[in-house]
């Protein structure tokens, strides 16, 4: 019966949001619409019959500023292949302005503030557009989105009118392009040393209980040592933040690196304190008896990543959190060279009450944004159109993330395999190119989202299996919209942080048994105390403000 109510939530919510994404986008595949008065003037380049499956080339040369998010594992080159086919392939130049990963969001920041900033911003992550709605630094990029037959036939195509709702903020509008998946993607979950389970006659756990058994035997085995010992402290306001992101997910909660103070309890219809709910704190008893009986290492609240590896490979620990590349270029690699026999596997999310669930937002990615400058070219039209067939076309798609036929990789039945001498991500060790360094494709700027097939075609076995497994899964209802106003958001601002600190304070104080969680009424008194209610109500009157004002 849950499921189906689910179900049933979710398809109201299409519903509301198709109709919402119409009225404000206007019809067709591809021609101006509304905006046709508007942008009459601003079509210099743009195609005439720009739509789905069709290249686009710039009627003339054309170039556009981009702000890019230069990584330190692949450097930005002016010489890539990605600029100069890009150039030859539509007929616009990027003119990239490079701010180093660890600046980008301040660098950005500046930039915006300033009037600097250049035409396209990409890789911002909602709701990280919200601070620069008021000023009008940014487009309503909603407005804009029937220049964009792509990026609108996939939101149709997938289902993704709730998803897309709810970014959207207080006038109705969005200010973002999120990347959008086919399927819900996972990356974390738990990895266990499969040889020393075979040795001890388990099995991979399905379910937490399961996991409680198989650590209970591990340490029966082996008394002087924690049977999981984890990552993912360090560099985060949470501590075990993957562990608390997908263990939260099998109660129903989004923790850890996917902590929000609202979530939305479609039960009720309503927001709730997150980190006030039964399923939290059911969440964290788990945890704290796993502590309390020495099957996990109480240092994992605490320790870097280093500390909790090199347990795993001195084998003082026989568990951790992982994602796929991590379980195949770092523990299975090296445990293979100090451990022999050693094997690692990583298994997907195990079940817990929630049932086998995701949560809702999964499928949106991070995106772009449009300074409003880029409103005043008169080659606006065609920049939208080029945006829309770079991030958003499949042919845009295979091209940023594999680069070009017969150059960097060959295709055939929709599998994909790099030339002879290129790597990526450590595929080939000996190779002496790499498709990220050298070429400047598979680059996260322009990479993300897409159809499931493009999506999974650079998976290795272990990750194809884990992501199958976990997009069957049923996701969780999406919040409806429920955009703050400019004031309420200054509001909201001055009792977000003290609210989360405490939550992530009083959380690793009841798993480490530093707080008794006796004292969980207490907690929640405190939360009060600190305005949690009147937290939560400021975003269900802006709820219930919005869909009376968008129907």
């Amino acid at each position: 019966m849950k499921n189906t109510g689910q179900l049933s939530r979710r398809q109201v919510l299409a519903a509301a949001g198709l109709a919402g994404l119409a009225a404000l986008t206007g019809c067709g595949s591809g021609g101006d619409g509304g905006d046709s008065k508007d942008l009459s003037r601003k079509r210099k380049g743009a195609m005439k019959d720009y739509r789905v499956g069709r290249p686009f080339k710039a009627a003339e040369p054309l170039s556009f500023s981009l702000l890019h998010n230069d990584n330190p594992v692949y450097p930005m080159r002016k010489d890539w292949l990605f600029w100069k086919e890009l150039t030859r392939r539509t007929g616009v130049t990027l003119e990239p302005v490079p701010v180093p990963l660890a600046d980008y969001e301040k660098k950005r920041s500046v930039l915006i503030g300033s009037g600097d900033a250049p035409f396209l911003i990409p890789k911002t992550y909602h709701p990280s557009e919200v601070a620069f709605v008021s000023s009008g630094a940014v487009l309503p990029v909603s407005d804009y989105v029937h220049l964009m037959p792509n990026f609108r036939d996939k939101v149709r195509k997938w289902r993704m009118e709730p998803e897309i709702d709810s970014i959207r903020q207080a006038d109705g509008r969005f200010y973002l392009l999120p990347g959008l998946h086919e399927k819900i993607r996972s990356d974390y979950s738990l990895a266990l040393r499969t040889d020393v389970l075979d040795r001890l006659g388990l099995s991979l756990p399905a379910t937490w209980d399961e996991v409680y058994e198989v650590f209970r035997a591990i340490r029966a085995e082996y008394p002087d040592r924690y049977p999981f010992s984890d990552r993912w402290s360090r560099n985060t306001p949470y501590p075990a933040a993957a562990l608390f992101s997908y263990l939260g997910q099998a109660y129903g909660v989004r923790a850890g690196w996917t902590y929000d103070n609202i979530s939305w309890d479609a039960d009720a219809k309503e927001f709730v304190f997150t980190g006030a709910t039964d399923a939290f704190r059911q969440m964290i008893e788990y945890v704290r008896k796993l502590v309390a009986e020495k099957l996990v290492d109480p240092e994992s609240f605490t320790q870097s990543d280093e500390e909790a590896v090199q347990k795993l490979l001195g084998q003082k620990s026989f568990a951790i959190s992982a994602n796929p590349q991590e379980l195949v270029q770092n523990y299975r690699y090296n445990l293979g060279k100090q451990v022999e026999g050693a094997r690692i596997e990583m298994v997907p999310v195990p079940l817990g009450p929630a049932g086998p669930v995701v949560m809702g937002g999964a499928r949106l990615e991070n995106g772009v944004m449009i300074s409003s400058e880029a409103l005043k070219s008169d080659a606006f039209v065609a920049m939208m159109q080029f945006v829309d067939w770079l991030w958003y076309s499949d042919e845009g798609q295979r091209f940023a993330k594999w680069g070009v036929e017969g150059v960097t990789h060959t295709r055939s039945g929709g599998r994909y395999r790099l030339k002879d001498g290129i790597s990526l991500m450590g595929s080939d060790p000996d190779a002496p190119e790499d498709l990220q360094k050298d070429y400047g494709f598979f680059n996260g700027v322009f990479t993300y989202g897409g159809s499931w097939e493009l999506v999974s075609s650079s998976f290795g076995p272990d990750e194809k299996k884990f992501k199958e497994a976990m997009a069957r899964r049923e996701q969780l209802p999406v919040g409806p919209a429920h955009p703050l106003r400019s004031v309420e958001q200054e509001q909201a601002s001055l009792w977000e942080t003290p609210l989360r600190d405490h939550v992530t304070r009083n959380m690793l104080g009841f798993v480490l048994g530093k707080r008794p969680l006796s004292e969980w009424d207490a907690y929640v008194s405190e939360l009060k105390a600190k305005n949690m209610r009147q937290f939560v109500d400021l975003h269900n009157k802006a709820r219930e403000r919005f869909e009376k004002e968008n129907g």
